[in-house]
């Protein structure tokens, strides 16, 4: 490239590549903390179990946006408890913060919980917002069995850092 644009007279272009969902999508995982479970009546015999958690739609819009579709386990403990139907939300103010629209969770989960939302990466946390004031999670690195951060959680102060005082 350098050597044709040399010899048309242009300057060397900077060549960026954006790897995507389908390289980048796969390698990332979201945790999450529970903070709130409620089960609720979707018929007279039915009902879906709500787990609400610790991000949402501020670190991942694309359920939202698209109807993305993820996977999500109970990785903080292990549990014998049968599956019951439910739903990941955030834990902004909005009705379609829905991080899991459909899927199952075991029945003793709870508060504290860490759960796991499988092939986050790619557009995750490029469209990720200060929506609501909450700030950005951290991005930790993990290769080989060692880890390292490479992004810091925002901070209040960071969220504040722009205001006009």
């Amino acid at each position: 490239m350098s050597d044709e644009s040399t010899a048309v007279g242009l300057p060397t272009p900077k060549l960026v590549v954006e790897p995507g969902r389908a390289i980048a999508g796969p390698g990332t995982i979201t945790l999450y903390e529970v903070g709130t479970v409620k089960d609720v009546d979707v018929s007279a015999t039915a009902h879906r179990r709500y787990v609400s958690v610790d991000g949402g739609m501020s670190d991942n819009i694309r359920t939202a946006l698209y109807g993305a579709q993820y996977d999500v386990r109970l990785v903080s403990r292990v549990s014998d408890a049968p599956p019951v139907p439910a739903r990941l939300v955030g834990k902004h103010c909005e009705s379609g913060d829905i991080i899991v629209r459909d899927t199952w969770v075991p029945d003793d989960i709870r508060p504290g919980d860490l759960v796991a939302v499988a092939a986050t990466g790619a557009y995750c946390y490029s469209l990720s917002s200060r929506y609501n004031m909450v700030g950005r999670p951290a991005v930790v690195a993990v290769h080989a069995g060692n880890a390292r951060l490479v992004l810091r959680r925002e901070t209040v102060d960071d969220l504040l850092s722009l205001e006009v005082r």
